[in-house]
This record gives C-alpha cells, structure tokens and sequence, in this order.
C-alpha cells in the first residue's frame, strides 16, 4: 500500500458547531481521521486501470498532499487570488502533479493541495440533508480527483466524477444521494499554500 504524508490543517474552533457529533468534531481536528481514508482511496484509484491516474502516481510508493479546512473569508480569499473570482466556494483544488514529472527512486510524489470552506460545507448538507461529516468528505474525494487530473468541463464527465466519489465514500459505507457540487479547481500550487 502506498504511503501518505498529509499536512493537515484543522479548522478553527470558531467553526466547530456544539451540536457536531464526536466523528464529526474529530473529523474537523484531526489528521488521522483522515489519512487512512486518503490512502484507501488513492490506492484504489491508482489501481483500477480504468481511471484517470497519472502513471507517475500509478507507479510511486509515497506521496503527499494537503488538506486545509477554513473558513469562508480565507476560502473566498484564495478564489479571488488564483481564479480572479471574490467569492466564497465550497472546495479548491491546487494540483502540483505535472504530466511529465520525473520520479527517483524513494521520492515522494507532491500531489497538491485540497481547501475546503467548513461554513459552505455545513450550509450544503443541511441542504443535501445530510451530516457534515459526509459533506467533507464528498467535498475532500472531489478535491482529490481533481488533483489526480480528473475534470468536469461537461455533463458526461461531471457525472463520472459524481459516480466515482461515490464509490470512494462508499469505500468507508457511508453511500447517500447525490448532490450538487459547487466546485471550483486552480491548476497551480505556491509555496505560500
């Protein structure tokens, strides 16, 4: 199985809801909650030959990437500075993957960045009817398919998308209705990210 180095970053406390259920308040604070999911679900792409996966993560043993989870002022704040868009989003996705990059022995493999609004994020599944919990994690397996260069510029691949987060979080047993995505993607990463 591959390795994961994941930098998280929690949400602030401000954006933990008293009423978030003990996974969900987990969830929102703690790296582990997420690492074991992350990998299963990029060893699961990476093996089914019928995805877009590049081959340079196909082949690597290790990667890492990242997931921020803010608040609507700074997730509006990045939109604005990489898409020239002021507004608020639910995920942003910043791929560092380039299709040619070359991989050493041993190397980590840089994925990219994956930020997503909590504010946006609570909003939509009390729209969706659904706990917050399942909407970050809708929100995280977008921003990673992304970063793995899956896109969605019409209907057809929007919906092969949709169809494959919803296999990656019934990987974890939790399959709900679809929804709609707010998504937004920006193709570059930085080093203040």
């Amino acid at each position: 199985m591959i390795t994961l180095d994941l930098a998280f970053s929690p949400a602030a406390a401000d954006l933990i809801d008293a009423a978030d259920d003990e996974g969900t308040r987990s969830r929102l604070q703690h790296a582990r909650d997420w690492e074991c999911e992350l990998k299963a679900w990029i060893e699961a792409l990476r093996l089914e030959r019928g995805n877009p996966c590049p081959e340079v993560v196909r082949g690597c043993d290790s990667v890492s990437l990242g997931v921020s989870l803010l608040d609507d002022a700074s997730i509006a704040e990045l939109n604005k500075r990489w898409r020239q868009k002021p507004t608020s989003t639910d995920v942003l996705s910043f791929a560092a993957l380039e299709s040619e990059m070359p991989m050493g022995a041993g190397q980590e493999l840089e994925l990219g960045d994956i930020v997503v609004s909590v504010p946006t994020a609570r909003r939509q599944a009390l729209e969706q009817e659904h706990g917050l919990e399942r909407e970050l994690r809708w929100l995280v397996s977008h921003g990673l398919l992304h970063l793995l260069g899956w896109d969605h510029p019409d209907e057809d691949s929007l919906a092969a998308m949709l169809q494959k987060q919803e296999h990656l979080l019934g990987m974890g047993g939790n399959v709900n209705s679809l929804g709609e995505i707010n998504c937004e993607s920006a193709d570059e990463v930085t080093a203040e990210l």
